[in-house]
């Protein structure tokens, strides 16, 4: 142990001189005053100055600690998952996996030219268990492999780490890096496997919903890369079993992604496991990582529909149709007929649902043209349908008419909820002498709504051959957060086509824009073939999410639909007793059981508003089905649900190694990185290294707080001193 100073000999000796002259003034100070309190006080006050002139020196205490054992050399031998890849190409032309060749590299006692100076400890990190758990999460962490060997040993003279790169788990091996560095240990790094990905193609993603509805379309996206130099033509197929369920036609450029999505029609009711799946092409080297399986569940739900017009035009009838005939809908009309009444018959109600309660049984709601005023829809009602789309999730369809009544929404609570912004000057809406079409935009060529056939260039076709229309709305342009789906194929502006197909979303529910009243021209040639198809899309795609999770009393809503471990799930309740209006509730309570057993409660906040709507959120640690039951004590409503949690697969193999990260290390920590056939001339830079300097470790009095404390202490000792003196 010894001290050490931060300041030059010239600074020390100027700092001595003025000691000293302080310690002078102290003793001139006792002599003219006398007394022993006096003196007592200049000794106090002179310790205070030595101490803060010592400060200033910066001093350090410093220890030496000469270690008598041997110096160490730690191998680090990457056994991760990524290392099955296979892409190391042997002198005889052989291709082997990353593992393979590490194995026999180990084999061979490769490290014996290092145990002449120092004692070699072989680690293997990050070795898959044996055990397909869900709530296992299997990885690379490189920080933790190189932060283990560090504390584990304490002479440690040099690492040698044999690696791939490929770390995605923990912090980022930087930091352990620097920690080397500042111990003077260099990290010498060996790459495993080719920098250049292998020819292959890959399905990289599949994101079913988690449910769909019998004589529903499915969606299916997913995503494909390819590493293969020359452009694919190829067929992705969703198998049920055997069965073949559907397919698709996918051009994939060279070394390039595709982001797609497959259309199906499932025939029964129940659980499915699907396999999605491409074939495998002669020149890929990784056969097992083209498909991919996921289970999804076909329900039976009766959707609750409301239809609110003025006159019965044909679009309304034929709408009303297509409803009415579908076995999964619920239909109800309002028809407000000017100077008549409101309509009657079957399907038809009399008048617009009273309140909230009555309100909330409606997934989605049709307004044709319809507007706020007398013998129509009043500001209270137009409310209420704002509260049931932004807080219980429920659909709305604007289906505008020639009376314009859609105009008379501007400055209501609904105008926020509309995907468009109309041209006043045009109430009434345009007419064209030639029949005009709509036009699908690029992101409506890819929307669920708009499939009318499961190809995508056959989809293009039928929009091409549909009847068009005569009329459309006034339409100036979409609003901010629109999706435009359908342009006019003639019309424009100054914001260029107008709109007549658009969605938004709207709180937790969606809006729809039909800006033509010709939807049931459609039906020319083919009958109800895509008008039917259409309708029935829009509104199994609006009330979705209302349908994920029903109870007896409680329905659940939750996003994402398939969320991966570690996502924020964000879950949304909706009681079907409301209460009373204005009426404070209390939290709902839910339980979480995990994958292993283990419970978390949790409380669901009631929003305002008076819907019954409750949210909350949390985020699974693991991967598997999760069992949510939520209870409301009030009435005695109760849900009990399951939802499965997803685990990353974030050992992929096929990856290119991850060299980068490996010289980064290598050259902070002042060590040296080398591809697989030149591990030699690493040996050798190893070999050549001095023995490990002894362990220093400083202690800085400077800027220790105790240090500090000290001082600060003496001060109010001396300062009170003097007080107590002036007293006597």
């Amino acid at each position: 142990m010894h001290w050490s100073f931060s300041a030059s000999w010239l600074v020390c000796l100027l700092a001595l001189a003025l000691w000293a002259g302080s310690g002078w003034l102290c003793w001139q100070n006792w002599r003219r005053r006398g007394g022993r309190m006096a003196g007592g006080l200049e000794a106090l006050r002179f310790l205070v100055i030595t101490l803060i002139g010592l400060t200033l020196l910066r001093p350090e205490v410093v220890h030496r600690t000469l270690l008598e054992e041997e110096p160490e050399i730690v191998i680090l031998a990457d056994a991760s998952g990524s290392m099955e890849t296979r892409d190391v190409v042997l002198t005889s032309g052989q291709v082997v996996e990353r593992r393979e060749w590490l194995e026999q590299l180990i084999a061979t006692n490769f490290w014996s030219p290092l145990e002449a100076g120092a004692a070699v400890r072989l680690t293997e990190f990050d070795r898959p268990a044996a055990t397909n758990e869900p709530s296992i999460e299997v990885g690379t962490d490189l920080n933790a492999a190189l932060e283990d060997a560090l504390q584990q040993h304490r002479n440690l003279k040099a690492v040698l780490l044999l690696s791939d790169g490929d770390w995605n788990l923990g912090e980022s091996p930087v930091s352990a890096a620097t920690r080397y560095r500042s111990r003077r240990v260099p990290v010498y790094t060996v790459a495993v496997g080719s920098e250049q990905p292998l020819p292959d193609i890959a399905l990289v993603s599949v994101s079913p919903p988690s449910y769909g509805l019998q004589g529903e379309q499915i969606s299916i996206p997913f995503r494909v890369r390819s590493h293969l130099d020359r452009e694919v033509r190829t067929t992705v197929t969703l198998r049920n079993g055997n069965q073949v369920e559907t397919t698709r036609d996918i051009v994939l450029p060279a070394h390039g992604s595709l982001q797609d999505s497959l259309v199906w029609s499932p025939r029964r009711v129940g659980e499915y496991t699907l396999n999605l799946q491409i074939p495998v092409e002669a020149d890929e080297y990784l056969k097992d990582n083209n498909e991919q399986r996921f289970p999804i569940s076909i329900r039976v739900e009766t959707l609750k529909v409301l239809v609110v017009e003025s006159l019965p035009r044909w679009e309304y009838r034929y709408l009303r149709n297509a409803l009415s005939r579908d076995p999964g809908v619920d239909l109800d009309c309002l028809l407000f007929h000017p100077a008549m009444g409101p309509g009657d018959g079957p399907d038809y109600i009399t008048a617009f649902p009273a309140d909230r309660q009555e309100l909330s049984e409606y997934d989605v709601i049709f307004l044709g043209d319809v507007g706020i005023g007398s013998d129509e829809l009043s500001l209270d009602q137009a409310e209420m349908i704002r509260g049931l789309v932004g807080q219980q999730g429920s659909g709305l369809v604007f289906l505008p008419g020639p009376r314009g009544r859609q105009l008379t929404f501007q400055d209501t609570p609904l105008q926020d909820l509309l995907p468009v912004t109309f041209d006043d000057g045009d109430p009434e809406g345009l007419t064209t002498a030639n029949e005009s079409s709509l036009q699908l935009t690029g992101n409506g060529r890819e929307h669920f709504l708009t499939r009318l056939a499961g190809d995508a260039s056959r989809n293009d076709f039928v929009w091409r051959q549909l009847p068009g229309f005569y009329w459309g709305a006034a339409v100036e342009r979409s609003r901010p957060g629109a999706d435009v789906l359908a342009v006019h194929s003639s019309l424009r502006n100054e914001w260029g086509r107008l709109p007549l197909l658009a969605s938004r979303p709207f709180g937790s529910g969606e809006v729809l824009f039909m800006g033509t009243d010709s939807a049931w021209r459609w039906r020319r040639g083919v009958e109800d073939k895509y008008h039917y198809r259409f309708w029935s899309q829009v509104v199994r795609w609006m009330s979705h999410k209302r349908h994920l999770a029903r109870g007896d009393g409680i329905r659940l809503s939750y996003s994402p639909e398939t969320p991966r471990a570690g996502e924020t799930v964000f879950l949304q309740a909706i009681t079907s007793n409301l209460g009373e209006f204005g009426r404070e509730r209390a939290p709902l309570a839910a339980t979480l059981r995990s994958p292993e057993g283990t419970i978390e409660r949790i409380s669901l906040s009631p929003l305002p508003g008076g819907w019954g709507v409750y949210q909350s959120s949390f985020v699974p640690r693991q991967g598997g089905p999760y069992e949510i039951t939520i209870r409301d004590a009030g009435d005695g409503a109760e849900l009990t649900t399951e939802l499965t949690v997803t685990r990353p697969v974030r050992e992929k193999q096929g990856q290119p190694a991850n060299q980068a990260i490996l010289r980064e290390i290598a050259g902070l920590t002042g060590g040296a990185h080398a591809d697989a056939g030149k591990i030699e001339t690493l040996l050798g830079e190893i070999s050549a290294l001095p023995e490990p300097e002894p362990a220093e470790f400083r202690t800085r009095l400077w800027s220790n707080p105790w240090w500090g404390g000290l001082i600060l202490g003496l001060l109010a000792i001396y300062w009170t001193g003097r007080k107590v003196a002036g007293m006597l």
